[in-house]
């Protein structure tokens, strides 16, 4: 975040205690309400920079009502908001204009009531929209495995201002982490998947196609990245910001030299060599994990041919085994 630029959360912080509460307070007494910014947006995961203003960041946040008073009060709270709220708020106009899409929006100063970003809804309207299920009931094995990490991260990441029924705390601790088993299957199909295509960086160098390899290890990398989140209790974000969360482990400085040489590496056999460094790593973290027996963490030949793999299906068989 640029030094001259408020980080978003403490931006939300900020304009829901000094701006929002005392609105709410003023012209609706003690009305139950929870605050907090989760969902999307790059500030709830700590990614923002100054370019993030340009679109759908600024003075916002949600502000949960039970589901009687959402129906009852939300309509009235939202228009005098966009009526009372100031024009701008720390130098940040807190109406969102509209480019053309009025699903995107960005900061605009106006003359008339604010077109604001405080989202006044219900938990069970806004799990449902946004996680397809409410975690206030029970999570199925289906829920886990059908939503994507990057909105369980939304979900849990964020920050929470002001929760007056704990609803929202107790929600976000229940998502903060796969329950056990469901953990050990999701590491298992992520070891597959670079199971599936470790033999391959080798198998398309040796056919003269260096850059269907380098695509190959492009996508390795990615995955052992993945991998290592999983591994750390981290839920991977979407692409943008995949990098960006794994460079925030511990883990990722004795890691990230193998896999940038690998993706910049201009021959199948440097990219292979430095991938086996990054695979022999995984499997040492694996094993420190202590989920399966241990597991030696060398790579190996694939079958007869000549391409140093780690068969990653052995991780994989493993952590299967011990669920059944």
């Amino acid at each position: 975040m640029d030094d001259a630029v408020i980080p978003g959360l403490e931006l939300s912080r900020r304009f829901y205690q000094e701006a929002v509460r005392p609105l709410i307070h003023a012209h609706f007494g003690d009305l139950p309400h929870t605050a907090a910014r989760i969902g999307t947006g790059s500030e709830v995961l700590g990614f923002d920079t100054a370019r993030s203003a340009d679109h759908e960041w600024g003075p916002r946040l949600q502000l949960f009502l039970s589901r009687d008073d959402a129906d009852r009060h939300g309509p009235d709270v939202v228009t005098m908001l966009s009526n009372e709220l100031p024009k701008t708020f720390y130098g940040y106009p807190t109406n969102f204009a509209s480019a053309g899409d009025e699903r995107i929006r960005h900061m605009a100063l106006t003359d008339g009531p604010v077109f604001h970003r405080v989202e006044v809804t219900s938990l069970d309207v806004w799990f449902t929209d946004n996680l397809g299920f409410d975690p206030r009931d029970v999570i199925t094995t289906l829920d886990w495995l059908s939503t994507p990490t990057q909105t369980l991260a939304e979900v849990t990441a964020g920050a929470l201002w002001h929760d007056h029924t704990g609803e929202l705390t107790s929600a976000r601790s229940l998502l903060a982490w796969y329950p056990e088993q469901i953990w050990r299957y999701i590491l298992a199909c992520q070891w597959q998947r670079i199971s599936q295509e470790e033999a391959f960086v080798g198998r398309c160098g040796e056919v003269g196609d260096e850059l269907g390899s380098a695509i190959v290890v492009a996508r390795l990398v990615r995955d052992l990245m993945r991998l290592s989140l999983l591994m750390h209790r981290r839920y991977p974000p979407y692409s943008k910001w995949l990098g960006s969360a794994f460079t925030q482990l511990p883990f990722a400085a004795s890691i990230s030299p193998a896999l940038t040489a690998a993706v910049a590496a201009t021959s199948w056999h440097e990219r292979e060599k430095h991938l086996a460094t990054a695979y022999s790593a995984l499997a040492t973290l694996h094993n420190q994990l202590e989920l399966t027996e241990p597991l030696d963490p060398s790579t190996r030949p694939y079958y007869g041919r000549p391409f140093q793999v780690l068969h990653a299906d052995r991780f994989s068989q493993a952590l299967l085994v011990v669920l059944c």
